[in-house]
């Protein structure tokens, strides 16, 4: 893995005095995938002078598919995931098939798209409905102990049981393509291992009217209950910033098969239509010690100023429209929020749901194309390249694959920057802003926490695992004096 230090610590910009910070920590940090800590650093004043978000789980898939055929590699990375083991498999796909140097088949490059709208509805349907609604439907500021999926079932219902059918209808669109609803180990390199059935395509196109039901209802909601949280939007996540995501030749939205598109903060396209295969000739990778997670920056203006997000918010700010009607309509109205990009990161939830309209109205276009039930599925070859990079959208953003392998086949190297790593420094600096509004000297209290937390719940980051908290949220905040003694301590249990 190619990695770029830090040049300079932001700890080097503090003065002796404030080089030893009273700190607040946040471990776990709840209702996101995987297990990720929070640090706020107070001053001699009791200021927020900066706060850090830290993956604190090293998981190292890198380093252990060494020595792996590179054809196993669509099934190896799924593992890294329980709730996205299509995004990976797609990108280690397209990373094999340019290995192999083939084109694949029409039916095939179709079949996947279908396979990455089950993906997509399903994550985004738990995203929304499962870990931010609490917040969005009970209050920032409710009961923690009701603050979670229980109280969204008791409040409302109707939200409870939309979100839970969505995920269903999503995965079966994995299922009944791949056989297993997780890790389905069915994208192969050069295209799929079996075709889709006439059954299938059937009882998928049976649910697309509920789906499309359910996701127009819930974006009335959704618009319906924004101007209740004007403050959360004006302070989580919303300062300048470039982002990326894909495009398609036309320059609209796309998720798994397009180009490259970067965007400053006013909406300038700085980078376009630019193959995956050149992304280290754009994004550079940084790392800092307190984290496992990477920080990848937009390479001309280096580091950390690259900072870009990724993600459903920035790929409605990146694209020029959506190809589908219902969709393109919602995001008209979602890019009349400002007159520029949309820069508020509590927007993705917005996005999210304009995101599923759109996925719904694409699986109905491919299931309607008669070349998706065709048997022509894959190509085959050896190896032809020793070098292939994949490109994907995953839920959460841009997703990148870049392996090397021998000529026998062997993975020799491989790189991966998940979307959550592309925007790592967006999150950091997200948790900043929040902090710095709601931490009020060395008070603790729990909706402040929870408001930190719900700014990383945003992005949804996937911490390359799936761990949820349902019920009572286990947390403890320690804050510490300048000299390390603590001050004050919550457990919550």
């Amino acid at each position: 893995m190619t990695t770029k230090k830090k040049t300079k610590k932001r700890s080097s910009e503090l003065t002796k005095e404030e080089s030893m910070p009273k700190e607040l920590v946040i471990e776990p940090v709840t209702r996101i995938e995987g297990h990720g800590k929070v640090t706020i650093f107070l001053d001699q004043n009791n200021e927020v002078k900066d706060a850090r978000f830290a993956v604190t789980q090293f998981r190292g898939f890198e380093r252990f598919v060494e020595g792996r055929p590179f054809t196993e590699m669509p099934s190896i990375v799924e593992r890294i995931c329980g709730i996205c083991p299509v995004s990976h498999s797609l990108a280690a796909s397209k990373a094999c098939d340019a290995i192999l140097g083939v084109r694949i088949p029409n039916p095939a490059i179709k079949i996947r798209r279908l396979l990455n709208c089950g993906e997509f509805i399903q994550s985004h349907a738990l995203s929304f409905f499962h870990l931010s609604s609490p917040d969005l439907l009970l209050g920032f500021d409710s009961n923690p102990a009701e603050r979670n999926i229980v109280g969204v079932i008791k409040a409302n219902p109707e939200i409870a049981k939309s979100g839970i059918r969505l995920r269903q209808i999503g995965g079966h669109i994995v299922e009944w393509l791949g056989k297993k609803r997780v890790h389905p180990a069915w994208v192969v390199p050069g295209g799929v291992n079996e075709p889709l059935s006439v059954e299938h395509r059937d009882m998928m196109l049976k649910e697309i009217p509920e789906a499309l039901e359910i996701i127009q209802k819930t974006l009335r909601f959704f618009k319906g209950i924004i101007e209740d949280f004007r403050n959360e939007i004006r302070t989580f996540g919303n300062f300048p910033s470039m982002f990326l995501g894909l495009v398609d030749a036309n320059g609209n939205w796309e998720i798994t098969d397009g180009y490259l598109r970067f965007i400053d903060s006013r909406g300038h396209i700085v980078a376009d239509m630019v193959e995956p295969s050149r992304y280290k000739e754009f994004i550079g990778e940084a790392v800092e010690e307190f984290s496992y997670l990477k920080s990848p920056y937009y390479k001309p203006l280096g580091y950390p100023k690259g900072m870009y997000r990724v993600g459903p918010l920035a790929r409605l700010n990146v694209c020029n429209g959506f190809s589908t009607p219902l969709a393109n309509r919602e995001w008209a109205e979602f890019r009349d929020l400002e007159r520029g990009p949309v820069l508020s990161s509590f927007y993705n939830h917005y996005a999210r749901l304009i995101e599923i309209l759109a996925v719904i109205e694409l699986e109905e276009q491919l299931l309607n194309d008669p070349e998706i039930l065709d048997p022509h599925i894959r190509a085959h070859a050896s190896v032809n390249e020793l070098e292939g990079v994949g490109c994907v959208e995953a839920p959460r953003g841009t997703l990148f694959h870049h392996y090397r392998v021998s000529k026998e086949g062997l993975m020799q190297w491989a790189n991966m920057i998940v979307a959550t790593g592309n925007n790592n420094l967006a999150i950091n600096q997200s948790v900043l802003q929040v902090a710095q509004h709601y931490v009020k000297g060395d008070e603790i209290t729990e909706p402040m926490i929870n408001r930190i937390e719900a700014v990383i719940r945003a992005y949804d980051p996937c911490l390359s695992c799936s761990t949820h908290a349902l019920g009572k949220m286990p947390l403890q905040i320690t804050l510490k004096d300048c000299a390390g003694r603590i001050i004050k301590e919550v457990v919550r249990t």
